[in-house]
């Protein structure tokens, strides 16, 4: 009995709080609203200095510093030769965290030697004999200094077949545009505005360097190193060689569309025709062995069964 006091109680405060907060609600809310935005814009409170850091991601406050300093202990002892190459990479990716190449060499030197004692630790948890210990410790050495690269390889890889997709559609809009009456950069722009992504990030960059001042026959050189893909650097050779010559911009947009649409056609069908030879591995071990066990399982049953009795 008591218990259902207890609970009626609670029920009526609960009730009672609710009433009130909605009641306050209806009748100030609205003054404390307005209150509130006149704060805002009259007299913002000013941001204490410690808010304002800690409100800066820890990637950028902490991690970014830490490696940008031991980048520059490590400057003697990476070759100049090998950070050149790693840097060119690192663009041809799309500059990925914003990190320069000594940075992503530290994080090469960190991740061995981080990799590494990592398994010499889990061999030494799991009671490995000492060879066994030095083996898995030299396998995660190669492994977390390759791994970075992997990673870079991989976004170059992605990227050049993003470009390579989207090109055509690309070159159909801007030679579209072109005869509309744009002019080359405008129909960049208006391209850069319908599609999205990297293909339309670069033509952005592009035309923002154009309007730095950069010659466009230099900007587009700039854009195809950066990309990397022969496609792109085709068509950004024949803008240049029609700009120089003097060659309508409208007919050799139409002639590089048609052939970028063959090429991704061309492409289509290679990789239909390496379809089957790619679906033989998987079908040999791992669809042909469990055809096997069904088709011929009873019928060996019934042989050791004979051969049994």
């Amino acid at each position: 009995m008591e218990s259902w006091l207890y609970i009626s109680l609670g029920l009526v405060f609960f009730a009672v709080s609710f009433g009130t907060l909605v009641i306050y609600t209806f009748l100030f809310g609205e003054r404390i609203q307005m209150a509130q935005r006149i704060d805002q814009v009259v007299s913002p409170a000013p941001v204490p200095v410690r808010e304002l850091e800690l409100s800066v991601p820890l990637y950028q406050r902490a991690i970014r510093p830490a490696l940008a300093g031991i980048a520059g202990r490590l400057v003697r002892i990476i070759p100049a030769a090998r950070e050149a190459e790693l840097q060119k990479k690192i663009i041809t990716a799309g500059n990925p965290g914003n990190l320069s190449a000594r940075e992503w060499m530290v994080i090469k030197y960190l991740g061995a030697v981080g990799l590494g004692f990592l398994f010499w630790s889990w061999a030494g948890l799991t009671d490995k004999s000492l060879p066994q210990s030095i083996f898995l410790a030299g396998v995660g050495i190669p492994l977390g200094w390759l791994s970075p690269d992997l990673y870079i390889h991989s976004r170059i890889k992605q990227r050049k077949t993003q470009v390579e997709k989207a090109l055509p559609d690309a070159l159909d809009l801007l030679t579209v545009s072109v005869e509309a009456g744009l002019g080359f950069d405008g129909a960049l722009m208006k391209v850069a505005e319908k599609t999205r992504g990297v293909l339309a990030d670069e033509f952005v960059i592009m035309l923002q360097e154009c309007h730095m001042g950069k010659p466009r026959r230099e900007a587009l050189r700039d854009m195809a190193d950066r990309v990397a893909v022969d496609d792109l650097s085709g068509f950004c050779g024949s803008v240049i060689l029609a700009d120089t010559l003097g060659i309508s911009i409208g007919n050799v947009l139409r002639t590089q569309s048609q052939q970028m649409r063959q090429k991704r056609r061309q492409r289509s069908e290679e990789m239909a025709m390496k379809a089957p030879i790619k679906m033989l591995f998987p079908m040999v071990f791992f669809i042909f062995p469990a055809i096997f066990v069904i088709l011929l399982g009873p019928a060996v049953l019934q042989i050791m069964k004979a051969f049994a009795s």
